[in-house]
């Protein structure tokens, strides 16, 4: 057994190891997860009961309330637009967009992990119901959705959680429904009903672990839409509220200053290059994964 899963783990490796865009997306990833554990130290707190609001920022001793932009310097390495340090937003921006994506992630593909599952494993009248609902939620377009929640919940970064949460498990339903389908045919798990195993210790222990793989892969590569969907939200004023450190709140400041972008740019790349990065490093993770998985691209 230990044997195998060294052999397993060497396979897995090895895939990595030869995939240039595996290794760039895991590096990519590791760097952005340095910078989240390590925000305090790169942009000390000013406010200690919320790290994540941006205070007015001090300049040459002084405290800015309002000001025209100040490009990069060696205090301010990323400018400060009107009273914002750009540094301090997109360093604590970084938590806010693990914290945003693996919630969201974790917890809706949890609820489409239970409504794909029963409705995969009992099929039937509750098959029909389930995914007809589903079908509903799907119908619904997303982005339109979230706005209308986060507009009747208020602004916040955990109503936009809440909305993402409400209107993301769908796609998860029904590709573990698809895979449960397939897999509940297989003799393994005729034989557990022979054995009179309970349903949900079938689906738990014997469906589950040998189809949620897909889900995983699903998972890391909806993390970077996750984020950015919360960025556009809270660029069209319906997500973070104004001095959340967050990506999308602080280019929805610097719209203001995007018509001198020669004064101002800045503001604007800077956040919008850590939010490439981060989507990108999720994406070429995600396609990492899915090349492991993959039974049919197994070397």
């Amino acid at each position: 057994m230990k044997q195998k899963t060294n052999t397993e783990f060497r396979r897995v490796m090895r895939k990595i190891v030869r995939n240039p865009s595996a290794m760039l997306g895991f590096f990519l990833l590791i760097f952005f997860v340095i910078i989240a554990i390590f925000a305090p130290l790169l942009a000390p707190v000013d406010n200690e009961d919320n790290p994540y609001q941006m205070t007015p920022t001090k300049y040459h001793g002084k405290m800015l309330w309002k000001s025209n932009p100040i490009p990069p310097e060696t205090e301010h390495p990323f400018g400060i637009i009107g009273k914002y340090d750009i540094w301090y937003g997109v360093i604590w921006g970084t938590r806010s967009a693990f914290k945003i994506g693996l919630t969201v992630s974790i917890i809706s593909s949890i609820i489409g992990l239970i409504v794909g599952s029963i409705a995969g494993y009992f099929g039937g009248m509750i098959d029909e119901i389930m995914m007809r609902i589903t079908d509903v939620f799907m119908s619904i377009p997303f982005l339109v959705a979230a706005m209308i929640m986060t507009t009747i919940l208020g602004k916040g970064l955990d109503k936009v959680t809440i909305a993402l949460i409400v209107f993301g498990w769908m796609q998860v339903a029904r590709l573990i429904r698809g895979n449960i389908l397939q897999a509940k045919e297989e003799q393994y798990v005729l034989a557990a009903k022979a054995l009179g195993i309970s349903h949900a210790k079938i689906i738990v222990k014997h469906l589950l672990p040998n189809t949620i793989f897909p889900v995983v892969v699903q998972m890391s590569m909806r993390m970077g839409s996750l984020v950015i969907t919360a960025a556009a939200l809270s660029f069209l004023g319906v997500g973070a509220e104004m001095g959340y450190a967050d990506w999308g709140t602080i280019l929805s400041y610097s719209r203001n200053y995007m018509l001198e972008l020669n004064r101002s740019w800045f503001a604007v790349v800077f956040p919008g290059t850590a939010m490439v990065l981060f989507v990108l490093a999720w994406n070429l993770v995600g396609d990492a994964l899915r090349d492991i998985f993959d039974p049919k691209m197994r070397a």
